[in-house]
């Protein structure tokens, strides 16, 4: 019988992003086989070596001072990073770092999770399923924020996006099955687009999550706007087989900058919605570095 620990492993294998397991002594305790690809470097030459140590030898630059250091990464969010591959060239990255706790909230190491930039290109997304029909909802809807993002920096309307997932379609299409799910989600979609002002559009953004392009005009008011899309998608009544499912949202939400991309901000967004749910679901975090909240 295959254990726990191989099963991890052969799932941190498979993600195409290289993963970094740093224990609580600060050594490499597991190396995977993306980040062996992106670095060159072996993870049987790399573990129970101390992060410093694979610090120097991949050269790593551009890592904030002021940051908590983790194979230079800062702590809880991106930067873009330059390692030197074992073949000697150099390798822009984007690298970001996570805190790992045990059951009862205790530091028990870190994590850095790292691709290289020329990945950056596409917008981010939502996850899908493979041949899901959300991806051409996805590139519908991506031609609409591209379009909103370069009227916004010709001097045209302010704009933002709230970016939300919906707390129980993990659980409900696992204990009932995906057509129960979808049938959830439906319901969500077609309550939520009763709270849209007429200029505002939706679009589907992964297999559980949506993406509200609102042209509010300051944070704040966005932030409200998203505690309205919050408290409508409680009034959905949703019943499979006589089952009453209660439902929530965990939602992101972030301001476009003049100065700024429309990358950066579906990643804000992004972050801003993992840390909603992350913090229970049922939250509402504005970013960036905001705080979740409960819906009022």
């Amino acid at each position: 019988m295959t254990d726990r620990t191989e099963l991890l492993e052969a799932a941190l294998d498979s993600l195409p992003e290289g993963i970094a397991l740093i224990d609580d002594e600060g050594r490499v305790a597991f190396w995977n086989r993306s980040a062996e690809a992106i670095t060159g470097q072996a993870g049987v030459d790399l573990v129970s070596h101390p992060v410093s140590a694979v610090r120097e030898l991949l050269r790593i630059t551009q890592r904030p001072a002021e940051q908590e250091p983790c194979l230079g990464a800062p702590a809880g969010s991106g930067a873009l990073v330059h390692l030197r591959h074992k073949l000697g060239h150099d390798v822009p990255t984007m690298m970001r770092a996570l805190v790992l706790r045990d059951a009862l909230g205790g530091r028990i190491g870190r994590a850095a999770v790292f691709h290289p930039a020329e990945s950056l290109d596409a917008l981010p997304r939502g996850e899908c399923s493979e041949g899901s029909m959300v991806e051409a909802s996805q590139a519908e809807f991506e031609e609409r924020l591209e379009a909103a993002f370069e009227d916004f920096r010709q001097g045209g309307e302010s704009f933002g996006v709230v970016w939300l997932t919906v707390d129980q379609a993990h659980d409900l299409r696992k204990t009932h099955g995906a057509r129960a799910c979808d049938a959830m989600l439906d319901k969500v979609e077609r309550v939520l687009a009763n709270g849209l002002r007429p200029a505002e559009k939706m679009g589907r953004w992964g297999d559980d999550e949506y993406l509200v392009l609102s042209h509010e005009r300051t944070p704040e008011m966005l932030a409200a706007h998203a505690q309205v899309l919050a408290g409508l998608a409680r009034t959905a009544d949703f019943r499979w087989w006589g089952d009453r499912v209660s439902i929530t949202v965990s939602i992101g939400a972030a301001q476009a900058e003049r100065d700024g991309s429309l990358i950066g901000l579906l990643e804000k967004a992004k972050a801003a919605m993992f840390s909603s749910f992350h913090a229970g679901g049922n939250q509402i975090t504005s970013a960036p570095g905001g705080q979740a909240c409960s819906p009022s």
